[in-house]
This record gives structure tokens, sequence and C-alpha cells, in this order.
């Protein structure tokens, strides 16, 4: 038993500073196939066969989210899951490690029987907080966010925070929201929470961005939100792209936009290609054939073209979503 300890702090020791400066060099075909697997994977399609090429040359990040798309398909932590987020950690994702270290307990270890270099949820959960320690000490607001997730508390949810890292913001806003820390006076709280909706929305954050959408329209800031909601769509989100599309169409009227059905009616149909799963689909579908109610033929053919060159000009379709699935 204490050889075998010895051997699996070694194994901690010498393999994480080689993987942290190790990075795999893709040919410009693995390089394309990693772009389309991330596009297929934020919309929610099958992203395995294009994940895969650059995973197998050694990307670290493509065999991160191989693994997430492998286990969020089976809802649960395959032995292949198992393998590409070894391969990702072993390369200093602590994001990979992080996952292996919470995977459940493994049986090998309870029996203590785990094979010689192999490592169990515990040497991973050690890997990651030493990782993250290191960065987190050297301002790495990511790092910090993790250091938070596994036991350090919220001083580092926010210091992580207050270093920008978008997914600390919402969590810490959340808290608040929650009645979470003392302010006086009281109103400082929801100064507090807007503040920290507001960075994280403006980085990308669609969640957040929500929340504080929400806020602006409690104060009747409409004119800034459909600035939101445009800037968004030219970002490609696609909840963004299905909002805008209806108040364009008027179904529902709101939000002030002009009427205008071709782009409305454009814009929703440019939706039907996110048919990996969840209820867009179904919903551009039922929107379609509302919007259509209202519309000549003519409009239809000046729709079906829009959407043709929108999507020739516009980034790919895009859903948000987190580094780690909840």
């Amino acid at each position: 038993m204490r050889s075998r300890k010895l051997v699996l702090a070694l194994a901690l020791i010498f393999t994480l500073p080689w993987s942290l400066n190790h990075a795999a060099v893709l040919t410009a075909e693995q390089a394309q196939a990693k772009t389309q697997g991330m596009i297929l994977y934020r919309q929610k399609k099958n992203a395995m066969p294009y994940l895969k090429v650059a995973a197998q040359a050694g990307d670290s990040e493509a065999q991160y989210y191989l693994a997430e798309q492998i286990k969020l398909d089976n809802r649960y932590m395959t032995s292949e899951a198992h393998k590409w987020y070894v391969a990702a950690a072993e390369q200093g994702d602590y994001y990979a490690m992080y996952q292996l270290a919470t995977s459940g307990n493994d049986l090998c270890e309870v029996m203590g029987n785990c094979p010689v270099g192999e490592r169990s949820a515990r040497d991973w959960y050690r890997l990651a907080r030493s990782t993250t320690e290191q960065l987190a000490e050297q301002g790495d607001g990511e790092a910090m966010y993790m250091r938070a997730l596994m036991g350090g508390g919220s001083s580092w949810l926010e210091r992580s925070a207050e270093a920008g890292y978008p997914e600390a913001q919402y969590r810490l806003a959340m808290m608040y929201k929650d009645g979470e820390k003392f302010y006086f006076p009281p109103w400082e709280r929801g100064r507090k929470i807007e503040a920290l909706l507001k960075s994280a929305g403006e980085s990308g954050h669609r969640t957040a961005m929500d929340y504080y959408i929400e806020v602006l329209q409690k104060r009747g800031e409409d004119e800034r939100v459909r600035e939101i909601v445009v800037d968004m769509v030219l970002q490609g989100d696609a909840n963004a792209v299905s909002a805008y599309g209806a108040y364009l169409a008027h179904t529902p009227e709101g939000m002030g936009f002009e009427l205008d059905v071709v782009k409305g009616y454009g814009l929703i149909s440019t939706l039907l290609e996110l048919d990996g799963g969840g209820a867009m689909l179904v919903y551009a579908e039922r929107k379609l054939e509302a919007i259509a109610r209202k519309m000549t033929s003519e409009q239809l053919e000046q729709a079906k073209v829009f959407a043709v060159q929108w999507k020739a000009t516009h980034p790919p379709l895009s859903f948000f979503r987190r580094k780690l699935e909840y």
C-alpha cells in the first residue's frame, strides 16, 4: 500500500508540469473539425465525430468537450467519457480533473485495490486543487471560481467575480438575490446584484443577461433592452434570435420593435436547423405557422431569401452552455 501511494505521489508531481506546457499542434483539417465540433456542441447536436478528430490528435479542449458530450448523451459517466476526461486532465485541464474527482466513489479506492498508476477520485481532487490554487494565486479568475467549487468558500467566489469571471459573477448575484450577505442600506444589495449581472451578461453569460434584462424592463428602459437583444442576435444567440423574430412579427407584440413580418419569419426559419434536441425546433415550427398567417405568398418568398442571406453573413446559431453542465 505504501509503495502504491508513493507511485501515485510521483505521478502527481511529474505529470502536471509537463502537461501544463503541452499543447497539441493541429493540422488545418483537425482544427476545422474541432471548430465544427464546437459549433455542433453549442447547437446541442451530435458533435462527437468532429471532436474526436481533434481529441485523438491530442487537443485537450476537444478531449474535454468530447467527454462532456458522451457523458451528457448517456446521462452518466461511461468508460469512454472517463477515458477522454483523463486525457484532458493529464494535460492540465482542471475542469476534467474536477469531473473525475466528483464522478462518484471509485470502487477500487474503497476496496483498496486500484491498479498501480491509476488515480482515484481523491487523487484527481488533490491534483485539481493544487492546480487551481497555483493559478488562482496568480490572479486567474476562472481558477478562483474552481477553488470556490472545490470547498474554497464564498471568499474565492467573490475574488473570482472581482477578477471578472462571468460564471462567478452570476452565481454571486444569485446568492445575494437569495439573501446571502448583509447590506446596509438595503438598496445597496440591489445595486450590487445589478452590477454583477450586467458585467456577467456583457461578458457573454446568457442567463445573467436574462436577469439583467428583467431589471431594465422593471425600470422601463425598453430602448436599452432592444439594443441588448439585437446585439445578442448579431452574436448568433439562438434564444435571442427566437425572441427577436417573434417581436418583429408581433407574435407576441411587445418590446416596441417595428412590425417586419418578412424579417421576423426569416429569422425564425433559421432556427429550424436546431434539431439536435430541446424544444427549439417545435417552437420554430409553431411560430412560423402563426407568422405565415399574416403574410402574402410574395412576403414568404422574400423571407426565404432573407434567411439564406442572413445565414451566409452571420455567425452560426448557438445556445449558451456552461463549461460545467449542471
